[in-house]
């Protein structure tokens, strides 16, 4: 079973930048699109940038140009590049896969606060 372990989630003032990563355990990490999603109490989980097998990225509206989401397959990992940071950020990060949802890992918490 994959298992998914974020890290890299601090406070920082808006403005400032953070760099999120995710370790994928198990064989499959390569097979799949991976994705960065945020979830805030009382709302709905979001899916903000997604990185297809070839390098192909997407992103969500609020994040373009900002985030810059990438992967390295030789180490399983998965990485979200944070820049200009804005109190609405502020969220706790997960990774998965988009087209092959696995369970949950315990997230990252970014926090964009003066």
């Amino acid at each position: 079973q994959v298992q998914f372990v974020e890290s890299g989630g601090a406070s920082v003032q808006p403005g400032g930048s953070l760099r999120l990563a995710c370790i994928a355990s198990g064989s499959t990490f390569n097979y799949w699109s991976v994705g960065w999603y945020r979830q805030v109490p009382g709302k709905q989980r979001e899916l903000v940038a997604s990185v297809s097998r070839s390098s192909t990225t997407n992103y969500a509206d609020s994040v373009k140009g900002r985030f810059t989401i990438s992967r390295d397959n030789s180490k399983n990992t998965a990485y979200l590049q944070m820049n200009s940071l804005k109190p609405e950020d502020t969220a706790v990060y997960y990774c998965n896969f988009p087209n092959s949802v696995r369970p949950w890992g315990q997230g990252t918490q970014v926090t964009v606060s003066s």
